[in-house]
């Protein structure tokens, strides 16, 4: 059906039945639609990765010395981890009820750029051991336990969202290959903070 369907299709018609019969779906309406949306996906995992966990979990406790079990034992695994990925759930869950900004709006890359300022924050929490930023600007427990929860509640959010608007921004058509296009941004973005981890660590 798709087959002799095609021929009926001009050339250069993004129709249902000419993705499907090409094979391969147009990558250039799809970008012109939903690229800012992927370049968020992108921007928001590579920040996310860049900071968790490779500068959370060496952020250790000031009051380290005291031998407390919150500060020996739990404070890694609490501040770092279990707070971080809470945070990234309930951002997730965030987005069944509220999506705000919508698709077309500038708040949101402008929201997804802000995170950046969430590695110097990190950075300069009590992280050790370190080499060339000697400088803790962040000398209590409790900036690390705030500066982890907005990461992962923005994570959670600002990383969902686009993956929402992303299929609906083109032509039905297009939805299911718009949501692989997006899932390659992602995967991309985790690369590249993989990547800007090393550095960041050997920074410190």
């Amino acid at each position: 059906h798709y087959m002799l369907a095609v021929t009926s299709v001009s050339p250069g018609t993004l129709g249902e039945d000419h993705a499907t019969a090409g094979g391969v779906p147009p990558l250039q309406p799809i970008i012109k639609k939903a690229g800012l949306l992927g370049f968020c996906v992108f921007y928001v995992f590579s920040v996310s990765i860049t900071v968790f966990p490779a500068v959370s979990s060496g952020i250790q406790s000031v009051n380290l010395d005291s031998g407390s079990l919150w500060a020996t034992t739990y404070f890694v695994p609490l501040t770092s981890f279990l707070l971080y990925n809470v945070a990234d759930f309930c951002g997730r869950q965030a987005t069944a009820w509220v999506q705000i900004p919508g698709p077309t709006s500038r708040v949101l890359p402008a929201l997804v750029l802000c995170r950046s300022v969430l590695v110097p924050l990190l950075m300069f929490c009590n992280y050790q051991p370190r080499d060339h930023l000697h400088t803790v600007l962040f000398s209590n427990d409790v900036y690390p336990v705030i500066f982890n929860c907005l990461l992962g509640l923005s994570n959670g959010y600002l990383g969902t969202l686009p993956m929402i608007y992303g299929p609906k921004v083109v032509p039905r058509e297009l939805a299911e290959a718009t949501g692989v296009v997006m899932s390659f941004f992602l995967t991309l973005g985790l690369a590249v903070g993989s990547g800007f981890s090393v550095l960041i660590v050997h920074s410190i």
